[in-house]
């Protein structure tokens, strides 16, 4: 029978052990472990995951191989891994998961099939894939697809009735929406429909029915150009630029023509359709020229008046300013809608280059960042 005092103990040993995990295993002539042998086998095997993980302290990248060391057997990432999952609760293993792959670069664990495929498939998996993507080879690398794949799909998913509501613009008042939101408000047959309740006591309408109205597409044929900077530092909007890209293909309205840059420039108008496709193309990093990306969106343009370029970029420019400024100048005196987004992600919080940011503004273009709904009632707006 365990009695209060034991449990006492108990709960002091195991604060004490968790605090030596916390410390190191360079406090082990201060402070050991303490229980029985599965307990104490238990909290070695966590140390030496944690080591795995930490015990560069993040200096360099624990990707690299490790060396020397009095363990039994070098661990690998698979079995790190593992053991992740059956030693730590649910949480922390994940907490510890997301530090591996986001913070200390640990390729291993996405360059390995087996790995890849126990990880949950995410943003911040994708994240990693992307960056990554150029070490795996073979099944890894397929594997890598169908992560891409299925993030971008859920992504979509989440994504793509706001949006087409958004896009889908005017009010059909002649078919009441499902969707009971104030910018469905039908006031007019709210107001007629209830002037029957009237408080003659208050002077007031009492409103028993509130009506709301369903969006119809009502548009001529539009064209939408997508030009996305690869760079690093925009990887969450490249992802959500994707996705976005193939929303709005499937518009009864759009035509969409979808394009990524650095210093180079490819056309993957074929491939709006299947973000997926489009996210394992791009080739993060590398230097960014704008203005020679916007210029070959201009050759783009047939019909100035109904067509809408949106340009994903920070705004950091290697090329010529001069040239920059001087395309954007011609596309907007075209007729041609011109933005540059400088985020495109659920945060919408942009590091750009506020200065040439104010020059774009100046001419009239739209500089700014966005969420992607917010992005569809913009696009909506454009077309309006």
């Amino acid at each position: 029978m365990i009695t209060k005092m034991d449990e006492l103990e108990i709960k002091r040993e195991l604060s004490l052990n968790r605090w030596r995990l916390v410390l190191g295993k360079d406090s082990g002539q201060s402070l050991d472990f303490s229980g029985d042998e599965s307990t104490l086998a238990a909290f070695a095997d966590m140390e030496q995951l944690l080591d795995y993980l930490y015990g560069r302290g993040g200096s360099e990248d624990i990707s690299k191989e490790r060396r020397g060391g009095s363990e039994d057997s070098r661990l690998t990432a698979a079995k790190w891994i593992t053991k992740v999952r059956t030693l730590f609760p649910k949480k922390t293993a994940e907490v510890l998961e997301k530090h591996a792959l986001e913070e200390f670069h640990l390729a291993e664990l996405i360059t390995d099939k087996k790995v890849l495929e126990s990880l949950k498939p995410d943003m911040g998996l994708l994240k990693a894939v992307l960056q990554l993507k150029h070490l795996m080879k073979g099944e890894v690398l397929e594997t890598a697809k169908k992560v891409a794949k299925q993030v971008a799909d859920e992504l979509s998913k989440k994504l793509e009735q706001s949006v087409k509501r958004s896009v889908l613009g005017k009010l059909d008042r002649n078919e009441r929406s499902p969707i009971r939101t104030a910018r469905n408000l039908d006031i007019k047959k709210t107001v007629r429909r209830n002037l029957k309740n009237f408080d003659n006591e208050r002077q007031q309408i009492v409103l028993k029915d509130i009506y709301f109205s369903s969006r119809v597409s009502k548009f001529n044929k539009k064209t939408v150009i997508i030009a996305i900077d690869e760079s690093g530092s925009m990887l969450g909007s490249v992802i959500y630029s994707a996705v976005m890209a193939q929303i709005i293909s499937k518009l009864p309205f759009a035509e969409v023509k979808l394009v990524i840059f650095d210093t180079n420039i490819v056309d993957l108008t074929g491939q709006a359709d299947d973000p997926a496709e489009v996210l394992m193309s791009v080739q993060l990093g590398g230097g960014t020229d704008i203005g020679r990306a916007l210029a070959y969106c201009e050759t783009l343009i047939t019909t100035p008046a109904d067509t809408c370029l949106l340009c994903v970029t920070d705004l950091y420019e290697g090329g010529s300013r001069n040239a920059l400024l001087n395309t954007a100048k011609n596309i907007i005196g075209s007729g041609a809608k011109l933005s540059f987004l400088t985020a495109l992600d659920e945060e919408a919080s942009p590091a750009y280059d506020k200065t040439l940011g104010q020059l774009l503004a100046n001419l009239g273009a739209f500089v700014g960042a966005l969420t992607p709904n917010e992005l569809g009632d913009y696009v909506s707006r454009l077309f309006n």
